[in-house]
């Protein structure tokens, strides 16, 4: 008899903790897709935007260190520009403070054709300059194809890689 209630008690527990078993809820995490090549990343854009219209001002204000600011400076950092051979961010900081700090008077200073792409935490702008700027009372217009290709970092979006070449002009010009 007490075999037999034994095992009574065994199978009851059994089926119990089966029971239990069956009637817990299984929690999917759905993970979320990103498509770095596709997705539009709209704040960032936007943040990007901002930093470009924060660049524009900061050249027009004669602000040369804020200017330097949007910059990441690292070994990393690269710029092409007039078909010279690679530079990095030494060469970089020390054109833009030159070239910027010269000049006297910001006549335009347009960025035509801007497109923001962005891929997560790296970004490419690409524009057409129209910058008429006086050195004195010397007016140079600039015309090139700029891209700049940004990383987001703690202090905000930064450039790290920028690549200038002249913006062929038309025949009609």
């Amino acid at each position: 008899m007490r075999a037999k209630l034994t095992f009574t008690l065994i199978t009851i527990l059994g089926i119990l903790i089966l029971g239990c078993k069956q009637k817990e809820q299984k929690v999917e995490v759905e993970e979320v897709k990103i498509d770095l090549v596709n997705d539009e990343f709209p704040e960032s854009k936007e943040a990007i935007k901002k930093t470009m219209d924060s660049i524009a001002q900061s050249v027009k204000d004669g602000d040369i260190d804020r200017l330097i600011s949007f910059h990441a400076y690292s070994p990393k950092f690269t710029e092409f520009k007039n078909g010279e051979p690679r530079n990095g961010g030494e060469e970089n900081e020390e054109f833009e403070r030159n070239i910027f700090g010269s000049v006297t008077e910001v006549v335009k200073f347009d960025m035509n054709d801007m497109k923001v792409a962005v891929y997560g935490d790296v970004a490419n702008v690409t524009l057409h300059s129209d910058f008429h700027l006086k050195f004195g009372e010397d007016l140079t217009v600039v015309n090139d194809q700029i891209s700049l290709l940004f990383v987001n970092t703690k202090n905000g979006w930064r450039i790290v890689h920028e690549h200038h070449s002249p913006l062929k002009k038309e025949e009609n010009e």
